[in-house]
């Protein structure tokens, strides 16, 4: 029976939590305005007042969250020893098994132990760091390439002045406006062995049923054919965005100097897409390398050859409730991320314009 005076009570609290930050937030921004004012009557005093709330926000949303994982990567956690784990697992404050043969042990603290085992130990059940790492390598480099490729191809397309053109180009644009999870309940229908879409297409052109859904090779190969339909309208739309930033003088200009349409691509087109390409396909890494949803939808049946690294924080982490070792193993997940970045952000220069004088 639904109890209205506790869900009253629940209202209240969030409202009351809400009034809270909110007057914290206003009381902020007046302290941030009135220091920047006095300080040398800086002229950076509103636009100060202005970030402050994303800035507290980002803190508390993303800040604090990081910092209780960081603390939690120290301690071994998990659904025996569920407690607060207080400041690098050195507090012991109880558990609500208490008195029960699940009590948890008093010192949960593991120091460092838990970073070792990530890459000395299986983190799945049978499965190593290293391979879920050259599995997510083949992910990322063969889905993005797709993006890019496919995106890149249809952005031309679109380009062009053709009948029906802004049909296609909301037809394309449609996987990406559908919800992912509706996205991929279809997509996993579709790859049902006996009555799956996909393999009924493949009987009419004389092949035989693939086992999408069982057989290690083809469930990999499964995920990456959804994430390439998930991901191509993005690329297209950022590329397309890009393709009529740039003027038409150049095109005509170049044909006046006799280049044929593959020189004035390579020499017109892809230099000034740089710009637009480079950070979108920074952003399609990330997005693609920390996907969770199309390996948890497609690998339905929990096979460890199909997972990837954000998976596999996942089920060590969630599924097998060794919250300690998931929060360390997540941890060298973004340390893997922020390598990467420097990496590219160097080899690219990305940001040599932001900071060019």
């Amino acid at each position: 029976m639904f109890d209205f005076e506790a869900a009253l009570t629940a209202l209240t609290d969030v409202g009351l939590t809400l009034l809270v930050l909110a007057i914290a937030v206003v009381l902020i921004e007046a302290v941030l305005y009135l220091v920047l004012v006095r300080w040398r009557k800086s002229r950076m005093a509103l636009p100060f007042m202005l970030l402050a709330p994303g800035i507290i926000a980002i803190l508390v949303l993303y800040g604090y969250p990081l910092l209780y994982e960081f603390n939690l990567s120290f301690t071994k956690m998990n659904i025996r020893n569920f407690v607060e784990p207080g400041l690098l697992g050195l507090t012991w404050e109880g558990t609500i098994l208490e008195g029960t043969p699940l009590a948890a042990e008093e010192d949960i603290f593991v120091g460092l132990q838990n970073y070792i085992d990530v890459f000395t130990m299986p983190v799945l059940r049978q499965t190593s760091v290293y391979q879920l790492f050259l599995q997510t390598i083949i992910w990322t480099v063969v889905n993005v390439f797709f993006h890019v490729l496919l995106g890149i191809g249809l952005a031309l397309l679109l380009n062009r002045k053709m009948r029906g053109r802004t049909f296609y180009r909301a037809l394309l644009i449609l996987p990406w406006a559908i919800p992912v999870v509706a996205s991929l309940q279809i997509w996993r229908t579709e790859f049902n062995y006996e009555f799956g879409a996909v393999n009924q297409l493949l009987g009419l052109i004389g092949l035989g049923p693939v086992p999408w859904m069982s057989d290690p090779f083809w469930n990999f190969v499964a995920m990456i054919l959804t994430n390439i339909w998930l991901g191509v309208p993005f690329m297209m739309v950022i590329t397309l965005g890009g393709l009529q930033a740039i003027s038409s003088e150049y095109y005509e200009a170049a044909e006046i100097d006799g280049a044929t349409a593959r020189q004035s691509f390579s020499k017109i087109t892809l230099p000034l897409l740089r710009p637009v390409l480079i950070p979108a396909i920074l952003l399609g890494t990330f997005l693609t390398f920390n996907n969770i949803n199309v390996p948890f939808f497609i690998n339905a049946q929990q096979l460890e050859t199909s997972d990837i690294l954000v998976s596999g924080v996942y089920r060590a982490g969630i599924q097998y409730t060794r919250f300690g070792f998931g929060a360390a193993f997540a941890f060298v997940v973004f340390g893997i991320l922020l390598l990467f970045t420097i990496w590219y952000v160097r080899q690219t220069k990305v940001l040599k314009g932001a900071y060019a004088s």
